[in-house]
């Protein structure tokens, strides 16, 4: 049997792959009220807004944003899992459900994969996706006291192996560390990983993708694209890439960058375009589509969806844009020692 990793990367080769699109602003649409989410779990805090919790009050929701992105195009499903974390949980006094959010929420996605896969015999994956949480390793939170953390790097690996066995119990193919604000905390969430698929015994194919906070190309811990690549390719990553940002447009020249230097698959999913002043998302799917449909033509990427804004009309419109064209071809770079401060450091052979 192949293994998860095996399959994504024959189908890359054949095409250019399709992710899904945004979760958040699709629930929004849903205009859920507090006892939506609440349920009837018996929490004490206000649970509105906890999109993650709807696997276990009102999985209808994420069930049919799901089946849209399936049938606008997707080959991937992203588990609605991004804030299922402790940390992140406590802030709505739900810590203590995170392994069954996370495990309902990947069986939810495997299902309908499965379900899709079954119709035409095209694969379909599901990556359980693990978002940063709103702690920070690398940097303080306390402008009067830059070495204060509020947690330590072993406490956020601890927080990271929870939600990745709650994951792959549920049946996730990969794990996606997605938003990337923090290379610190990405490598907690690698080193869980790692230590996960150790003790499964198997590969566990890591998904990894930065999110850029300015237009000169560097997260929020201040790393360049290739200055994190070079702190993240001993992972081996299956795909290594950018989500949220800005969009599209503004991330051309970052797209280049990565798909010139990496030797595993690029995935790039961006948003619809920037907020307008009411924190909206207008870019229409042609646009979004036409945008990223540059990038594939020029041969930079292997996978291509939507982060924030995005609909299943962007995924729809993404899909029907590359399809027939030849994926990016991996390229082999010459073995060198290459390093990582905030810039990248390559040794001279």
């Amino acid at each position: 049997m192949t293994s998860p990793r095996e399959r994504l990367m024959a189908e890359a080769a054949k095409r250019i792959l399709v992710t899904d699109g945004a979760f958040g602003t699709e629930i929004q649409n849903w205009k859920l009220s507090e006892a939506d989410y609440a349920g009837d779990l018996g929490l004490s805090h206000d649970q509105k807004g906890n999109n993650d919790i709807l696997a276990l009050t009102l999985p209808k929701v994420p069930e049919s944003i799901h089946r849209a992105y399936f049938e606008a195009g997707a080959d991937i499903a992203e588990t609605n899992t991004f804030s299922a974390n402790r940390i992140s949980q406590a802030d709505y006094g739900a810590e203590h459900l995170v392994r069954e959010i996370n495990v309902e929420s990947a069986a939810m996605a495997r299902r309908v994969a499965d379900e899709f896969e079954a119709r035409d015999g095209r694969p379909r994956f599901v990556a359980g996706a693990i978002g940063p949480t709103n702690k920070t390793l690398s940097l303080s939170p306390d402008v009067n006291d830059p070495g204060y953390r509020e947690i330590d790097f072993d406490y956020l690996k601890g927080v990271y192996r929870e939600q990745i066995d709650a994951l792959v119990e549920g049946g996730a193919d990969f794990i996606l560390i997605e938003t990337v604000f923090d290379t610190l905390n990405a490598k907690a969430g690698i080193m869980a990983t790692l230590d996960a698929a150790a003790d499964l015994g198997r590969d566990l194919p890591l998904m990894l993708s930065m999110t850029l906070t300015d237009l000169s190309g560097r997260n929020l811990s201040g790393h360049t694209v290739e200055a994190f690549w070079h702190a993240v390719r001993h992972a081996k990553p299956v795909t290594i890439g950018l989500n949220c940002s800005f969009g599209a447009e503004q991330l051309r020249p970052h797209v280049k960058t990565l798909s010139e230097i990496c030797d595993t698959l690029i995935m790039i999913y961006p948003n619809a375009g920037l907020p307008n002043e009411l924190g909206a998302y207008d870019e229409a799917p042609a646009t979004t589509a036409g945008l990223v449909g540059e990038w594939a033509v020029a041969g930079q990427v292997n996978v291509l969806g939507g982060c924030c804004g995005s609909t299943p009309a962007h995924i729809r419109a993404i899909a029907e844009q590359v399809r027939g064209l030849a994926p990016r071809a991996i390229p082999t770079p010459p073995v060198r020692t290459r390093l990582a401060g905030l810039e990248p450091f390559t040794m001279a052979a």
